[in-house]
């Protein structure tokens, strides 16, 4: 990768890492299920009507819109505010690359090597650490409600493998439009017309920012920097640039937040992403040389929120 493609690269893990950061800001404004449809609002419209048609089946925008979009964001947003920490969250949701290699294995039959084994035990022992650090110092049901963010992550990820869509922005938007009623639905449901309507009563200029954040410049740059790079280059040399996200989530929330990292999450980050890294390097080739197949296939560490 040349010089401004690594640049570019490591500014779209740096804009993921601080999102979390913005989400625990935005938390102060909106109840999670509000703050989840505004983003997906403000990530459709305007852009659905300049992106074109969708370039996958009606079928693939659906489903990863209720997974990714209703279910992933909704227990991530909720998790958050049940008090799972910014940085943590960053670091957990990376499971997602072990769920998405046992989906992918139960669903397409890909079957994992021996390291990828090795690297979702590593990974998995670094999600134990986390839970004892948080069983010991933070809400338990925050921490618990992140990991199933990121099991429907991993879901998410493995039907859009089976979709293959050509172009990412033009997918992810499309995706945007599917969640914004069902998430609304739910907010009116669970958090209620007086808790959304006060929290929309009382927008501000810091409650609005957050908003643009997460949608355009989380999703609109992010997903459209990290298509083009895909497109550009073998999927092993962008998808680790994603680990960064942690590292950059960890740190923005110690910086911005005050949050501590204890020697605990310290190793467990040091466990979860060294485990993610060999859970997503690309399947060795067999008989001397690789598929087409398994050159493009993207690893499993996926695209962070």
């Amino acid at each position: 990768m040349p010089p401004a493609h690594i640049a570019l690269a490591a500014l779209v893990a740096a804009v993921w890492g601080v999102n979390f950061v913005v989400i625990e800001i935005g938390l102060d404004h909106f109840p999670p299920l509000l703050f989840s449809a505004l983003r997906f609002l403000a990530a459709a419209l305007p852009a659905v009507f300049f992106v074109g048609r969708p370039k996958v089946a009606w079928k693939w925008i659906v489903g990863v819109g209720l997974v990714l979009g209703v279910a992933k964001f909704g227990l991530l947003f909720t998790g958050m505010d049940q008090g799972s920490p910014a940085g943590l969250s960053s670091l957990i949701l990376q499971v997602q690359a072990v769920f998405t290699a046992l989906f992918a294995f139960v669903a397409l039959g890909e079957r994992p090597g021996p390291v990828r084994v090795v690297g979702m035990a590593v990974a998995l022992g670094g999600i134990a650490v986390a839970a004892v650090d948080e069983g010991t110092s933070g809400p338990l049901l925050g921490f618990l409600l992140c990991i199933a963010a990121a099991a429907c992550w991993g879901v998410s990820n493995v039907m859009t493998r089976k979709a293959s869509p050509p172009d990412a922005l033009n997918f992810m938007v499309w995706v945007s439009v599917v969640p914004i009623l069902p998430l609304l639905g739910l907010s009116l449901l669970v958090e209620g017309v007086d808790r959304d309507m006060a929290a929309l009563r009382s927008l501000d200029w810091t409650g609005a920012g957050v908003v643009v954040y997460v949608a355009w410049i989380t999703t609109i740059f992010g997903f459209g920097a990290w298509g083009y790079l895909m497109r550009h280059h073998p999927a092993s040399s962008v998808a680790p640039f994603s680990l960064l996200v942690p590292v950059f989530g960890m740190s923005s929330a110690a910086l911005f937040l005050d949050e501590p990292v204890s020697p605990l999450r310290w190793c467990a980050a040091a466990l979860l992403v060294g485990g993610v890294a060999l859970t997503s390097l690309p399947a060795r080739p067999t008989g001397g040389q690789a598929s087409p197949q398994a050159a493009s296939e993207p690893v499993a560490a996926g695209r962070p929120s």
